[in-house]
């Protein structure tokens, strides 16, 4: 394979990077582990991982490309992410006052949740593609690529898992009760905002 250890290396890098800044996945994997505990933080995380990895593998097999022949594809995925975006916020500011319940979220809604956020943003597979062009050699070959789009799925999985497990701990899950009307409107301010500059901007 023509992929070498330091090209992985500077990757891996970049993506750390990215997990650790704030952005709407990490609020959204934050309110789903809080309020559904430790499995639907985890299935939430497996469901952004999945997605990003995704979109990292249809980097590498040029779908920027499509998006430049085809703008509106990209508008298109662009404007119902950030429909997504804006309803996840309506809902997040409805409820704000209430009670976290104790009925588990379904594995299979939390992963799907997830896959949807991430799936909901373009510019995902955009910031991807940047990373690829500048890290890794053209020409690739399948098994390059195969090793790539793994290598991203572990890792956001790993995070995810982690952040998952910190932030179910009984002393977090307390301090996010006690204050979640103001948490819960930070984060719907915060998500509804970046729904609405997807749509404004050109």
């Amino acid at each position: 394979m023509s992929l070498t250890l330091a090209e992985l290396v500077a990757f891996n890098g970049v993506l750390l990077a990215a997990l650790l800044s704030p952005g709407a996945a990490m609020l959204f994997i934050t309110k789903a582990t809080v309020t559904g505990g430790r499995v639907a933080g985890i299935a939430t995380g497996l469901g952004l991982g999945t997605a990003a990895a995704m979109w990292t593998l249809a980097a590498l097999l040029g779908l920027e490309v499509v998006f430049n022949l085809f703008p509106w594809t990209y508008t298109a995925l662009k404007i119902g992410g950030a429909i997504y975006l804006i309803w996840i916020a309506v809902q997040t500011w409805r409820h704000a006052r209430a009670p976290l319940g104790d009925a588990p979220t379904p594995r299979g809604r939390a992963v799907l949740s997830g896959m949807l956020l991430n799936f909901g943003n373009p510019k995902s597979m955009l910031f991807a593609a940047a990373v690829i062009v500048v890290v890794f050699p053209q020409g690739l070959a399948a098994a390059d690529i195969a090793v790539i789009v793994m290598n991203h799925w572990l890792l956001e999985l790993a995070f995810y898992t982690a952040l998952a497990l910190a932030l179910s701990t009984p002393h977090i899950r307390r301090g996010y009760v006690s204050l979640k009307p103001i948490f819960d409107r930070i984060a719907a301010t915060l998500l509804g905002a970046l729904g609405l500059r997807l749509i404004l901007e050109r």
